[in-house]
């Protein structure tokens, strides 16, 4: 069915300077996809994958050359043959999930095949920095009950980070972050400190590519890829490496590649993770249908904008909630 194209491209600001292994962000700027039918829309945000170069300005150009096929009318399974996975595609498959919520009247939820949703436990992030400065981020998130630490591969520096925001907050589930930032050579005197500070997660520990190195590597606590594992192709080629699959809507491409990674990752005995690129609720939103199937919930991205959305989703005891009036079946613009 023919519908109406718009594209454009949008800052999103952070409040305050975020830092990982090896960048620090100040915006997250994303892609918005909105299609018009009528009275219904559709509608999609993307930040893109940055260690793939899949930024906004690319995936803007990738979606206008396709412009006169996409107003023709696709539906989600052609658009899994027509663009690989990446920012592109999963703002215009979010897009389309969200239309056809409106077309049909039903919450996507109910159209992934879910028969509620309940509200989600999510980790709250905290950026690198100097050990206290961590702790009092940590403390300062005064309703969360999961904690998630970015580390930067400094084994001595990370171990006093952890140890700091333990010390600070005694109670949450903790995991950790390294963003590619260790070797299977230095990753060994991190793992000690993780699991005396019940740390109960590592995420990507190494880089993209390198996953070898993990090879002899004690799994004092479980490895989750982030890096490693982009979309369901990856999933089945290295999913014996890790415990935990962090999929992100970005990486695979929306979605409905997102929903067929949980149910495969399943199948495979792995435990499953919902991420997210920052971006605003129009962006968790899409996420928190897909954090139904997994395990941990890491959708805490609006907090960090200097302006969300409204309607918006709500942190409330540590818990974010999404009600249909964020993304779904209404039927005005």
């Amino acid at each position: 069915m023919p519908v109406e194209l718009q594209l454009h491209n949008e800052p999103l600001p952070l409040s305050a300077p975020f830092r990982i292994s090896g960048h620090v962000f100040e915006a997250m700027p994303a892609t918005v996809v909105t299609l018009r039918d009528g009275p219904h829309i559709g509608r999609g945000e993307a930040a893109g994958v940055y260690y793939n170069n899949d930024h906004p300005e690319t995936m803007l150009a990738t979606l206008e050359a396709l412009r006169p096929r996409i107003e023709a009318g696709l539906d989600r399974d052609t658009l899994r043959s027509l663009l690989p996975p990446g920012g592109a595609r999963n703002a215009l498959d979010c897009a389309l999930w969200e239309l056809e919520s409106q077309r049909s009247g039903q919450p996507v939820w109910s159209l992934a095949g879910l028969p509620s949703v309940s509200p989600l436990l999510t980790t709250f992030t905290v950026g690198a920095d100097e050990p206290g400065t961590m702790a009092e981020r940590a403390a300062a998130y005064a309703q969360a009950r999961a904690l998630k630490l970015k580390l930067t591969g400094d084994a001595t520096l990370d171990a006093a980070r952890v140890r700091a925001v333990r010390a600070r907050c005694p109670d949450p589930w903790i995991g950790v972050d390294a963003n590619q930032g260790y070797t299977g050579a230095t990753l060994p005197s991190l793992l000690p400190v993780l699991v005396e500070a019940r740390v109960s997660l590592l995420e990507q520990p190494c880089a993209r590519g390198s996953e070898n190195e993990l090879d002899g590597v004690e799994r004092a606590l479980p490895f989750a890829a982030d890096e490693s594992i982009l979309d369901l192709a990856e999933l089945e080629e290295w999913h014996h490496r890790f415990d935990v699959i962090n999929i992100k809507l970005d990486k695979c491409g929306g979605l409905t590649e997102g929903l067929m990674m949980a149910r495969r990752a399943r199948e495979l005995g792995k435990r499953v993770m919902v991420g997210n690129m920052a971006g605003t609720s129009l962006a968790a939103a899409p996420a928190f249908v897909l954090g139904q199937y997994c395990d941990v919930v890491d959708l805490d991205g609006p907090v960090f904008l200097v302006r969300d959305r409204v309607p918006s989703v709500r942190y409330e005891n540590g818990l974010i909630h999404c009600g249909d009036e964020v993304w779904g079946p209404k039927t005005s613009a």
